[in-house]
C-alpha cells in the first residue's frame, strides 16, 4: 500500500458577484447569469426572496449575502460568504 500524498489546489481565477438578496428583471446578478448561459429561478417572498441556480450538481438555493460564482466550466453556483473568504482573494 502506498503512502498518502499531499496536494494543493491549483490557482484558478473565477468571477463572482455578491448577491444582495434581491432578484428582479435587470438585476445585475440575474443579468450576469442569463447573459453567460446560466439558468436560475427566483421566488419573491417575505422575509427573503429565493434564488435557485441550476448547477452541474443540480439546483442550489442562494441566500442573501452569498456569493454567486462562475466556475471554470462556465457553471454558476452559490457560495457562503465565510467559505468564499477562506477560499478566494481579490485578483486584479
Amino acid at each position: 500500500m502506498e503512502a498518502h500524498m499531499n496536494y494543493r489546489k491549483k490557482p484558478v481565477v473565477i468571477e463572482a458577484m455578491l448577491w444582495d438578496g434581491n432578484v428582479r428583471i435587470g438585476h445585475p446578478v440575474a443579468k450576469w447569469i442569463k447573459e453567460n448561459g446560466g439558468e436560475y429561478t427566483w421566488t419573491p417572498g417575505r422575509p427573503e426572496q429565493k434564488l435557485a441556480i441550476v448547477t452541474l450538481e443540480g439546483e442550489m438555493t442562494a441566500s442573501a449575502g452569498d456569493y454567486i460564482i462562475k466556475g471554470v466550466q462556465g457553471e454558476f453556483y452559490p457560495c457562503k460568504p465565510d467559505i468564499f473568504a477562506a477560499t478566494y482573494e481579490e485578483y486584479v
